[in-house]
């Protein structure tokens, strides 16, 4: 089955082993069919370990593993060897600077971003929902990669699959809590329907990203809610009716 993967990379990873997956190829079935890598989502976990070793495979052979239990904190870890499954730190960020380790982080609307400074070998991956993005997510993998010898001047990102501006709708409170502190933040909203706003994810954490220094930065623009084909979504499971939903995972290493 792992011919049938599709493997997104960044331009801006380019010479870095990398890659964001979506639900194509895989060995689950039912409405999480396809590549559901998610150890939360209620499937046979032999499937998900399966679609685990594939996504591995697709991207780098050989490596080990490293994931954390997210919960959409700002937490980031040093991952120097993989945890087992019952011992993954709670965590939505995790860095190394060893070979052969492979870190990953799971997503199904939030947005996979993937981090490198090709110069001091040092690589980090982190979920940024909008509770994570606000919360600093983003800056902690920077800081974390920076006690490993990294430098934000010199580190590249790439924002994977996530649920786009024009399929994120919000109301009056999200965007009154968002902007409370950071007035600014209003430029990441478009108007929508009376009392609601459309919400700019992506946008946000690049901006996040160049805030702290990170100056090339890519988006790759993919929305996860519209394209039901390629992508899990927790939104879209949720509008649907659907018991659970399926995650698709984005892979980093050395």
């Amino acid at each position: 089955m792992a011919d049938a993967l599709e493997v997104y990379r960044a331009t801006a990873l380019q010479g870095v082993v990398h890659g964001f997956l979506g639900r194509q190829g895989g060995v689950s079935l039912g409405v999480v069919a396809g590549l559901n890598v998610g150890l939360g989502a209620g499937d046979d976990d032999r499937a998900v370990q399966r679609n685990r070793a594939l996504a591995v495979k697709a991207v780098s052979p050989g490596s080990r593993l490293a994931t954390v239990y997210q919960v959409h904190s700002a937490d980031c870890v040093l991952a120097s060897a993989p945890w087992s499954d019952a011992e993954r730190p709670r965590a939505d960020a995790l860095v190394t600077a060893t070979p052969g380790v492979l870190l990953g982080v799971v997503t199904a609307d939030c947005a996979p971003v993937l981090l490198a400074d090709r110069a001091a070998g040092v690589v980090g991956a982190a979920h940024a929902g909008w509770k994570g993005a606000v919360g600093g997510v983003t800056d902690a993998t920077i800081a974390a990669m920076e006690a490993l010898g990294a430098d934000r001047a010199r580190i590249v990102a790439a924002i994977g699959p996530c649920i786009a501006q024009v399929s994120y709708e919000v109301d009056q409170g999200f965007f009154d809590r968002f902007c409370a502190d950071a007035p600014d933040n209003a430029r990441f909203f478009a108007a929508g329907r009376t009392g609601h706003w459309q919400f700019d994810l992506e946008r946000y954490v690049a901006g996040r990203l160049e805030m702290a220094g990170v100056t090339a930065v890519e988006q790759l623009g993919l929305d996860t809610y519209t394209d039901k084909a390629r992508f899990f979504s927790y939104r879209r499971s949720t509008h649907c009716g659907e018991a659970t939903y399926g995650r698709q995972i984005s892979l980093i290493g050395l």
